[in-house]
């Protein structure tokens, strides 16, 4: 094991892919050429990353999760178990459409639920929280509480997790937030 790093026997990586340490790639995981895997991540079970995609440092990828080309996770992303991105917007099996793959950006402490779909082309914002089986089809505001089909905002989340009440304070930090235009702020 070098740098703590943990690769499962059943596992692939290639070769030009870069991957930090303490990171660990579980059962039948590919890491796809010239994709880049921060520090301290867990690819869970039958995960599929790339190529040419990046995930952040801290990462948790769920198992049964696939990663596309375009694909961009800051540092301190979850993504639930079987949830799902998508790359092009209008597919079909007997058109090649992999030059019109679309950039979707997850913001850095995002949370996505189990069995999400997430559209491509999107960007969800900074400690947002996707519902587990939401439809996400536009962007998301960075600590917006999105759930349903097609996804709506229902309020807001911190930092930490936490549903916010009226008073916009993390019942488990302290921390004071402030709606300002319609999105939130941590004070």
């Amino acid at each position: 094991m070098v740098n703590n790093l943990f690769i499962h026997e059943t596992a692939i990586v290639s070769e030009d892919s870069i991957i930090g340490p303490e990171t660990k790639i579980w059962h039948f995981s590919h890491v796809f050429g010239k994709s880049v895997v921060g520090k301290n991540c867990v690819l869970g079970q039958n995960v599929m990353v790339g190529p040419e995609v990046k995930v952040g440092s801290n990462c948790k990828i769920q198992n049964n999760v696939s990663l596309y080309k375009g694909l961009i996770l800051e540092d301190n992303v979850f993504c639930g178990p079987s949830c799902v991105f998508t790359n092009v917007k209008t597919p079909r099996a007997f058109i090649d459409r992999s030059n019109e793959f679309s950039q979707t950006l997850i913001k850095k402490g995002c949370s996505i639920g189990a069995n999400a779909t997430i559209i491509c082309g999107i960007e969800l914002g900074e400690y947002s929280m996707i519902g587990a089986g939401a439809l996400v089809t536009k962007n998301v505001r960075p600590y917006s509480l999105v759930i349903g089909s097609p996804a709506k905002h229902i309020g807001w989340i911190s930092e930490s997790g936490e549903r916010l009440g009226p008073d916009l304070i993390c019942k488990r930090t302290g921390e004071i937030y402030e709606e300002k235009n319609g999105n939130l702020y941590k004070k």
